[in-house]
């Protein structure tokens, strides 16, 4: 799969993945700290952390439906969609709860809660199974890139490209 977002040659999706995920668990952590007894702030900074995952979730999926209008219809094409379809679904799971924590007067987390921000979290986890076996079908048939030191030779600066839809 060739993305049409890149910086410096890489493919900007599978680095903004990172970061909605990341912030997913660093929520429910600090839920699950919260529904064990811990002091009544760190619900509040899970809310927060599940509000600032679901903004960068919405970056990575508008840079993930412009990287699968390009791809060809094949297996990755499904394993593209599938990989959309599994985030969209932990994503709606965290806005789920912020939407009913967005009213409460401490916005802390309750076991249920808690325990829908869990499930979301192992439909995550099949989304990053998914995600690993996209960069495996991307590099397939790919000449190794350097490694080390070596990367760093001849880069001047950051470039960002956008690169034109190839022709079927």
């Amino acid at each position: 799969m060739e993305s049409r977002l890149r910086v410096q040659g890489h493919p900007i999706q599978p680095m903004l993945v990172t970061f909605p995920f990341g912030l997913f668990v660093s929520a429910a952590v600090f839920d699950l700290a919260d529904v064990a007894g811990g002091p009544a702030f760190l619900g509040e900074v899970g809310y927060w952390t599940a509000v600032a995952a679901l903004v960068t979730a919405g970056l990575a999926t508008v840079a993930g439906l412009v990287d699968l209008w390009d791809v060809r219809i094949g297996r990755a094409n499904r394993t593209a969609i599938t990989f959309n379809l599994v985030n969209a679904v932990m994503a709606a799971l965290f806005l789920l709860t912020c939407l009913i924590r967005a009213h409460a007067p401490q916005r802390g987390a309750t076991g249920g809660q808690l325990a829908t921000e869990l499930v979301a979290l192992a439909v995550g986890a099949v989304g990053v199974g998914l995600g690993a076996r996209l960069i495996q079908q991307s590099d397939r048939g790919r000449a190794a890139e350097p490694a080390g030191w070596e990367t760093f030779d001849g880069v001047h600066g950051a470039t960002v490209e956008i690169a034109r839809p190839r022709p079927f």
